[in-house]
């Protein structure tokens, strides 16, 4: 990070306060899906569910490490801040919830919308990312932070190029120096797919934001402050997404659906479960690691058909910037990715800590040269459950 000087490339205290232990890459490497490993996707999801329950890792734990603690949502009153703040209250007892962000009248509808017995636990904290000195405020005896402030929109960021680099590489880094002169305990980071061999701004904006936070664990020296990046696809009916602009289109009556390329895949989640997969990284990481969770794909056309299968599809063509398939994990990362029964695990290139809960949960690595791209996926989304899906877009 621009300013430091006289450090090397590892803090010596973080050395000795951890012992390097690998995971030797001796088992026989699985790249499995929910479709080739003889059990449908709910099923594969029980089965993390209860492993990570038995080794103490996973959602349940999650929400228990906030009970009595306090907590820092940057872009706290976006679509994913507003689901992580009530999904926290609700199966939670944390002591505070910090809201930050800049956009005064959003806090104002967050606030008019929460249950008034949740008024004295909620803090709302205007704000930017740039602003160190205004987080260095926030960050005051704060214990977890998600950041999950960014300029998201990739045409936007391509016009606003120094834009994007303000908020999203130098808001990263002030997120970090924040969390670590208060002492905060762990940092997770929200990623996109766009990051994996980025083609636009945005994307190569994420990528330098996820080497920040990774890189920041060498920086932690005696204290116990942890960073992880948790990246995933596409969030169904986030703002800007495609599905807003499909539902507003058909209630104002379109007599077509604009789609880029019929061939066009993309990885897709719930807001529901991007909340629930960070909660259960907060338990599960050790420092350094991307996360990465196991989610299906999507064809555009598909989407469309599922929304009004009587309209007709408009080929428009792929705007720029965009890709026609995203990937997540890249070749490159696969010697140092793992494999668990819900997610994978991308290691940091120097690690400090243990395997164990890793090795619990019997982590594996996969394949030199796998690639979890959107159009090699074994999990698809069909009409049906395409339309299912639909009804939990906010």
């Amino acid at each position: 990070m621009h300013g430091d000087s006289g450090k090397g490339p590892l803090d010596h205290a973080a050395a000795r306060r951890f012992r390097t232990m690998r995971l030797q890459r001796t088992e026989p490497a699985v790249t499995i899906h929910s479709s080739k490993a003889g059990k449908p996707a709910a099923a594969i999801s029980a089965d993390a569910d209860r492993q990570n329950k038995d080794a103490g890792i996973g959602l349940e734990a999650g929400l228990r490490m906030l009970d009595g603690r306090s907590i820092l949502v940057t872009g706290g009153t976006g679509s994913f801040g507003r689901r992580f703040v009530e999904t926290v209250m609700r199966h939670a007892k944390p002591r505070r919830v910090i809201i930050f962000s800049r956009d005064e009248f959003k806090q104002y509808e967050m606030q008019q919308r929460m249950p008034a017995e949740w008024a004295p636990t909620l803090r709302y904290f205007i704000g930017d990312v740039r602003d160190r000195e205004r987080l260095n405020l926030a960050m005051r005896e704060v214990d977890f932070c998600v950041h999950a402030a960014a300029l998201k929109h990739v045409p936007a960021a391509e016009y606003n190029p120094m834009e994007c680099i303000h908020t999203n590489v130098y808001g990263a880094e002030n997120v970090v120096r924040a969390a670590l002169s208060a002492g905060v305990r762990r940092v997770v980071a929200l990623s996109t797919d766009k990051a994996a061999n980025p083609i636009n701004l945005y994307g190569a904006s994420k990528l330098a934001s996820d080497k920040i936070f990774i890189a920041a664990n060498n920086l932690s020296g005696a204290l116990d402050t942890r960073f992880a990046v948790v990246r995933y696809g596409n969030v169904v009916g986030s703002r800007g997404s495609v599905v807003p602009l499909f539902r507003k289109m058909i209630a104002e009556g379109a007599d077509h659906l604009p789609v880029t390329d019929e061939r066009m895949t993309r990885f897709w989640i719930t807001l529901q479960h991007g909340v629930d997969f960070v909660l259960s990284c907060f338990a599960m990481m050790q420092g350094g690691e991307i996360f990465v969770p196991k989610i299906p794909s999507m064809r555009i056309a598909d989407l469309a058909h599922a929304m009004a299968p009587e309209l007709p599809r408009k080929i428009v063509g792929i705007r720029p910037g965009e890709k026609l398939h995203e990937v997540m994990i890249t070749e490159d990362d696969s010697r140092q990715t793992y494999e668990l029964a819900d997610r994978y695990v991308i290691e940091p290139a120097f690690t400090f800590w243990q395997h164990a809960p890793y090795e619990r949960l019997n982590a594996r690595p996969v394949a030199d040269g796998f690639r979890y791209a959107s159009d090699g996926n074994d999990d698809w989304l069909d009409g049906e459950r395409l339309r299912v899906l639909l009804t939990e877009a906010p």
